[in-house]
């Protein structure tokens, strides 16, 4: 009976340990934008999508209300910021976002680890490596002791400086982000087991700047050597003693000394940290004259002939120079008044074009207070960039109004002769089928859609029959060399393809705090 009873009290004093062992309290954080600084544009606070407490737990699928993650700890969400890609954030905007960030983590101190979200390719007014510099002043409020994991887009920057004062690092694997959010369950995921384990901060941390600045759409992970190189992060990020092991592209639209390629690395085996990440920015380096376009590219002239004699419908144009989802303006007009002008184009039986789209706050009045069916004319476009083509005098039937979108606000189709345009309050990109359906347009029955985007993401590039980029002047040109970069550190490729080989061994970053 002695015995039953020994047995019993082990088992409920298992039990309440185990109901009384400390979750680990962790805080969440972000600040996220593709800034770049060879646009006009000055992005403000108010173009920031910004979710405090459980808001931005509820953006995490992996961290709602009943997952499993969210019982492993103590949550304490503080303030996600993210804005559409855009020009150069003010200071004033980065200082009120940061500083209330600050003033949220310092009400539940003390953290056992953060989670923060970076994009890596902010730029503010005044300010070099901002990521770095918002990192640093949260450092400074939760102490050198708590664990920062954060998980970037591979389009992002590590500076030297970012990866000392961060702790676990990722970012995606995959251009277009198809796994964006499954990267961000992997640096959660991972800070949770190194809080779990007791193993806490990695070891070693591994650094490589690699003098490559080449953009998104020559570097795609569709096709070679994106694709394979790419494919290695994730078994060298499975070996034994190593917790991750990612390629930054680095963004190529922003003209600051940090912008270039990373490989990092980090791990508790000092000699696969280091051999892992000399390998992968070794075999970067090698494949630097393999990149291309992910897709054919031409003068839009000469992709507006292909598409308009093409037998494939709906045949897709990207008018890349302004992609907003890359940091263009959004508003420039030297595309569409291209397309305007021709012959092809100006009688309703020509050839069905839908373009996707134009900021015109004015048109869009008029458009609400005239309704469906009217005759509306007012300038839109190139109230931000008119370096290339002024306002657009458009004139035509409107077909559709829409309110209530997050990043339009507004929506106007207007019909001129075989062109519908889509006239929005704000900028907004067009990523989705239903996009474009909620306006009553029907992208799979046009002849020829034209879409301020880089590559096409994944549901645009399902639709297409044929597609085509075409070299647009913008604030995110892909003809790098027409930009006048003065503050990349030089040599770096593509900008001097004769350059020597570089130095690429690995640069041992030393543990936040020490």
């Amino acid at each position: 009976m002695k015995k039953h009873f020994s047995v019993l009290a082990l088992l409920l004093l298992t039990v309440a340990c185990q109901q009384n062992k400390r979750l680990p309290r962790i805080a969440i954080a972000g600040l996220a934008i593709e800034s770049s600084t060879f646009s006009p544009q000055i992005t403000q606070e108010e173009d920031f999508h910004t979710l405090y407490g459980n808001d931005v737990l509820d953006y995490y699928p992996f961290l709602k209300k009943g997952s499993e993650d969210i019982k492993r700890a103590q949550w304490f969400p503080t303030l996600k910021a993210k804005a559409l890609p855009g020009g150069v954030v003010s200071r004033e905007a980065y200082e009120s976002l940061v500083n209330k960030t600050l003033e949220l983590l310092k009400k539940n101190l003390p953290y056992d680890a953060l989670y923060l979200e970076l994009h890596g390719a902010m730029s503010v007014q005044g300010l070099d490596d901002p990521e770095a510099d918002y990192t640093d002043r949260i450092r400074a409020v939760v102490g050198n002791k708590t664990i920062i994991s954060t998980c970037m887009d591979l389009h992002g920057n590590v500076s030297q400086r970012l990866a000392k004062s961060l702790d676990l690092i990722t970012c995606y694997r995959l251009a277009p982000h198809e796994d964006a959010m499954e990267s961000k369950e992997r640096a959660v995921k991972t800070l949770l087991e190194r809080l779990e384990n007791g193993k806490g901060k990695p070891k070693y941390k591994a650094w490589i700047p690699i003098p490559i600045l080449l953009p998104g759409e020559k570097t795609s992970t569709r096709i070679d050597p994106g694709k394979s190189l790419y494919a290695q992060t994730a078994p060298a990020s499975a070996q034994q003693g190593i917790l991750d092991a990612s390629i930054w592209i680095g963004y190529a639209w922003a003209d600051e000394p940090r912008n270039r390629a990373v490989v990092m690395v980090t791990g508790d085996d000092l000699v696969k940290v280091k051999n892992t990440a000399e390998q992968l920015a070794n075999n970067f380096w090698d494949v630097r004259d393999q990149f291309e376009f992910v897709a054919p590219v031409a003068s839009l002239d000469h992709c507006l002939e292909n598409a308009i004699n093409s037998k494939k419908a709906p045949f897709f144009i990207s008018d890349m120079g302004d992609n907003p989802t890359a940091g263009g303006a959004g508003d420039v007009t030297w595309t569409l008044d291209k397309i305007l002008q021709r012959r092809e184009f100006l009688s309703s039986e020509g050839p069905s074009l839908i373009y996707a789209s134009i900021p015109g706050s004015e048109f869009v009045a008029k458009s609400v207070k005239a309704g469906i069916g009217a005759e509306v004319e007012a300038y839109v476009g190139a109230l931000v960039d008119d370096r290339f083509s002024p306002p657009i005098l458009l004139s035509g039937t409107i077909q559709a109004i829409k309110h209530g979108d997050r990043h339009a606000e507004t929506e106007v189709v207007v019909k001129k002769g075989s062109v519908s345009v889509i006239v929005t309050k704000k900028r907004k990109p067009y990523h989705y089928e239903k996009d474009f359906t909620d306006l009553g347009l029907t992208p799979r029955d046009s002849d020829i859609v034209v879409v301020k985007i880089g590559y096409l993401v994944p549901e645009l590039y399902a639709i297409q029959a044929d597609w085509i980029m075409a070299l647009t002047p913008g604030g995110v040109d892909q003809n790098l060399e027409r930009l006048q970069y003065k503050r990349v550190i030089r040599p770096i490729f593509p900008l001097d393809k004769n350059m020597e080989s570089p130095d690429l061994k690995a640069r041992m970053i030393s543990l936040s705090g020490e």
